[in-house]
């Protein structure tokens, strides 16, 4: 059944995927995918945050019952958000097997296999014994800071069994552990002035210059494996004017928390001595000591968790895998199950099936071969985490 609907889950990806969803915007797509769900048999909602809550009853709960009357609750989630902004030009494109879109991967291949799912659920009339929640959430890109999926966690945590992410396409692997991260926006303000008459000034933009190049120095280990990233850097109003403001985000990941923290103490103390160098060259022009503002703001903390080896929810990935002859290793990333592990939640991230790349630019890509085998990988462990109906 999900292989003579795969090409139609591709069209609906596609679909899916024209409909823009930037940070903190979310709405447009999550009433599409509100339609969808409902139109396969699903009871829906979207909550405060913006999620789109599919619910389908376990058998323990009587007919027209709410969820609190069955046993457990199977979480899967696909994020609507997307890291572009709003103005991006998200048109599908078709080169041969390929379709080509901001998001086509990450997270269009999630969500029309949530909707997949919930359509076979109800066409092969399977009845499991927990409750299954389909839910298209928000916030899991950039300062969404998993927004969604924490609310989530925190409404249904009593009842929680397992959680399944589905995130991208690949089928080589399972996210069993939790990459912990932290986000800052770092913002430099000063006087501000003319390039020419003021000359000399501290300049924020500068000061920033010099703290990531600091950052860019610092030594970081490859085991456990630490990493640093400037996305953004944002300031100014014209080539001949000083700012009066400057900015920059940056992400800093560790698979220590050790590591994590060290990195985090690095960034601040380079923050504070760049701009104590820009205010000492100031001094060094004859400028008087006209001191730089420096704020360093956490925008976002994912925290770190892993799945234990003998926990059921692996053995039912592993069952799928089995059954459909695939393998795959275990990983180590960042996503919607960070929020879960690290309160001990039983937690995974898989990918779809299918094959892509160009994740988070302009030319992200998504080829649909091989589909079929990744859509019943999903099926399998869903099923087996929520246990079929006696």
């Amino acid at each position: 059944m999900l292989s003579q609907s795969a090409d139609e889950t591709t069209a609906e990806q596609a679909r899916i995927t024209a409909i823009p969803a930037p940070p903190f915007a979310e709405s447009v797509r999550a009433a599409y995918l509100k339609t969808l769900l409902a139109a396969a048999g699903l009871r829906v909602h979207i909550d405060s945050v913006g999620n789109v809550i599919g619910e389908r009853l376990g058998t323990p709960a009587a007919p027209g019952a709410s969820t609190s009357d069955a046993a457990g609750v199977v979480l899967v989630t696909a994020h609507l958000d997307t890291v572009f902004p709003a103005g991006t030009n998200v048109t599908v494109r078709h080169e041969g097997a390929r379709l080509l879109a901001p998001g086509i991967s990450d997270n269009g291949t999630g969500l029309a296999t949530l909707v997949a799912i919930a359509r076979v659920l109800r066409d092969a009339k399977i009845s499991t014994r927990d409750t299954i929640l389909l839910v298209a959430d928000v916030g899991e890109e950039g300062e969404g800071n998993l927004r969604g999926v924490r609310a989530l966690v925190e409404e249904y945590r009593t009842r929680l069994r397992a959680v399944i992410a589905l995130d991208g396409a690949a089928t080589d692997y399972v996210a069993t552990a939790a990459l912990p991260s932290r986000r800052f926006d770092v913002i430099v303000t000063g006087p501000g002035g003319h390039s020419w008459s003021d000359f000399g000034v501290p300049n924020p933009i500068h000061a920033l210059g010099r703290a990531i190049a600091k950052l860019a120095d610092t030594q970081v280990p490859t085991d456990p494996r630490t990493t640093f990233n400037v996305g953004r850097i944002e300031g100014g109003t014209s080539v001949n004017a000083i700012p009066e403001r400057a900015s920059m985000s940056v992400d800093l990941r560790s698979e220590s928390d050790t590591e994590l923290a060290r990195l985090e103490r690095e960034l601040r103390a380079d923050v504070q001595s760049a701009a104590a160098d820009e205010m000492s060259a100031a001094r060094a022009r004859g400028m008087a000591a006209i001191p730089l503002a420096v704020e360093i703001n956490l925008v976002g903390s994912r925290p770190g968790g892993e799945l234990p080896d003998n926990s059921p929810l692996l053995a039912a990935l592993d069952d799928a895998d089995r059954a459909l002859g695939n393998s795959s290793r275990h990983e180590r990333v960042s996503t919607d199950a960070n929020i879960p592990l690290s309160l001990g939640i039983p937690a995974i991230s898989i990918g779809c099936g299918g094959a892509a790349g160009g994740a988070h630019t302009v030319e992200e890509w998504y080829d649909p071969t091989g589909r079929a085998m990744g859509l019943q990988r999903v099926l399998l462990t869903v099923v087996g985490a929520a246990g079929l109906a006696p």
